[in-house]
């Protein structure tokens, strides 16, 4: 019995410390300081000190539980964001994306100005253990061990510098974001409404309004030949006769009368043309009123058959004039194009009659209990399809080993794009919150109880006779330099909301701590969207930075 809860390759000793260490973390990361929890980032320091105490685990168990953990994590951060990466792009993310590359460089620069103030004392590869500490990017130090080893590097193990750089890094970049926050008089629920008020004015949330038909030409027109003439999307749910009180839910063969007014949704962009065309818009009438013979429900696609199928491949004309208007889908609001591929998951909001109503239902599933069921193939075939592209070497020029995206990376990929596009190829990517949430806070712990229980050994003797202390002051600054000086340009000249300052931040240091840390102050999902937007160029650069540095100063450093 007592062999096997102390052997360190036992099953019951492995899952008593990983049980003790995350448990304790938790609890303990519930703890406000000065009104901040650090959540499970204290996994890491609770691991750190179990480690020190010479608890130890099988070092190829633990590898094992330490990559799978940030894989599960990863993954499910870009499978959740995915479907709206892209559009989140388009819309900010090329400014994001600058900051970040700006934090990057600030970071190496910083990194080369301490290097040659004090390079004395410490070499080039251990700064950059340091610095990858600091960025807590553990690709990144993985790819410049390699890179050392071609060189015929002996000296210091730079994981040593990275294990002492490491938790104040993850605490300085957590540190680096609460100071934005202070210095600019934040208020966490005022940003939440910015937030919301924004992404109600980007072009893909589709908007409501009434027109009346005055334009003489569209008269006995129908709404299919006046979409292809105005040239612009919208659909039209509802229609009061002219000269009548009957409201009528129109198809695209529906024929339009002078007098007609006709409830419109599309894109806001699309507004002021659609009604230039129409005639004038009414504001005086509501063709949504509870009284309406017209029904409004919204619907879940929960079978399998419409995966992946457009929209108008439903075929709305066989359903006595019903109208998809909106689709909620990741948290956004998405006008529904007719060549919009549909996802397990979304909501659709249809207007029409009762009876069309409820035969569409049944042909979509609208069934909550059949999502309730994770698409495991969809999960593990993402997952590897992750690590193929993770392990994948990317040549450059003048580097002495392939460039890797990692394991963190390659899921994070490939992720995003199986969010994005995987319906179209008929691959079921949805699973529930729930389900996600569970398997992500899983991940993280278990990397973090890793990190810690891996570093914890020899993290003490490095402060007793080594660098340790140099090593964790360099790190700092490091850490918070870049941080704050992105993070102030970030708020004050381009005005980006705080919660995605946050995820930006995190996902410039490629720190999943953080993005937990910023789960906890709002319900939004701006954060992982931030996150997930910068993080693939991040990581990129990254990893290829410290091979590049290696090239460029190894006459120096040697």
């Amino acid at each position: 019995m007592e062999s096997a809860l102390t052997s360190p390759s036992s099953i019951a000793h492995i899952l008593l410390v990983y049980a003790f260490v995350i448990s304790l973390g938790l609890a303990l990361g519930r703890i406000r300081i000065f009104g901040v929890s650090l959540g499970v980032t204290f996994v890491l320091f609770v691991g750190l000190a179990v480690g020190h105490f010479g608890i130890a685990i099988e070092p190829h168990v633990l590898g094992f539980l330490r990559d799978f953990g940030l894989i599960l994590f990863i993954f499910f951060i870009g499978l959740q964001v995915g479907p709206s990466f892209f559009s989140s792009f388009r819309s900010g993310g090329i400014v994001m994306n600058g900051l970040t590359v700006a934090a990057i460089f600030l970071s190496i620069l910083v990194t080369l100005l301490l290097w040659a103030f004090f390079g004395g004392s410490i070499d080039l590869p251990a700064f950059l253990g340091v610095h990858y500490g600091a960025v807590t990017n553990t690709p990144g130090l993985g790819a410049t061990q390699e890179a050392l080893a071609v060189m015929g590097y002996k000296g210091e193990d730079i994981a040593v510098a990275y294990a002492c750089a490491y938790p104040l890094g993850v605490v300085g970049i957590i540190l680096s974001a609460i100071l934005i926050r202070l210095i600019f008089r934040i208020n966490l629920a005022d940003e939440d409404k910015a937030w919301e008020a924004d992404e109600a004015d980007k072009n893909d949330a589709p908007i409501c309004f009434q027109v009346e038909v005055v334009n003489a030409f569209l008269n006995g027109q129908t709404l299919e030949s006046i979409r292809k003439f105005i040239g612009r999307p919208f659909v039209c749910s509802r229609r009061k006769v002219a000269d009548s009180d009957v409201i009528t839910s129109p198809g695209p063969q529906t024929q339009v009368k002078t007098g007609d007014i006709l409830r419109i949704v599309s894109q806001g962009e699309n507004k002021d043309g659609i009604v230039a065309f129409f005639g004038k818009e009414v504001n005086d009438v509501d063709l949504a009123m509870p009284h309406s013979p017209v029904h409004a429900e919204t619907v879940i696609v929960t079978d399998p058959a419409v995966n992946g199928l457009r929209v108008k491949d439903l075929h709305l004309s066989h359903y006595d004039g019903l109208n998809i208007t909106r689709i909620y889908r990741a948290g956004m609001e998405v006008f529904p194009y007719r060549s919009l591929h549909l996802q397990l998951g979304d909501r659709l909001k249809i207007v029409g009659p009762e009876r069309a109503i409820a035969r569409f239902s049944s042909r979509v599933g609208n069934q909550q209990g059949k999502l309730d069921h994770p698409n495991i193939i969809s999960i593990f075939v993402g997952i590897a399809l992750g690590i193929l592209a993770g392990i994948l070497p990317i040549a450059i020029p003048g580097v002495p080993v392939p460039v890797k995206l990692g394991l963190a990376g390659g899921p994070l990929v490939v992720a995003i794009l199986l969010g994005r596009y995987g319906p179209s190829m008929k691959l079921a990517t949805y699973t529930t919150n729930s389900a996600s949430l569970m398997l992500r806070e899983l991940g993280i712990a278990f990397f973090l109880a890793s990190v810690g229980l891996a570093a914890g050994g020899g993290f003490a003797d490095a402060f007793i006779s080594g660098n340790g202390f140099h090593y964790m002051f360099f790190g700092v600054i490091i850490t918070m330099v870049p941080l704050l000086i992105v993070g102030w340009a970030a708020r004050k000249i381009f005005r980006i909301n705080y919660h995605s300052i946050v995820g930006m931040m995190a996902g410039a240091t490629t720190d999943p701590p953080t993005l937990a840390y910023a789960a906890t102050l709002s319900e939004k999902n701006s954060s992982a969207v931030a996150y997930s937007t910068v993080y693939p160029l991040a990581m990129f650069l990254r990893i290829i930075t410290g091979q590049i540095l290696l090239l460029i100063f190894w006459s120096a450093a040697a």
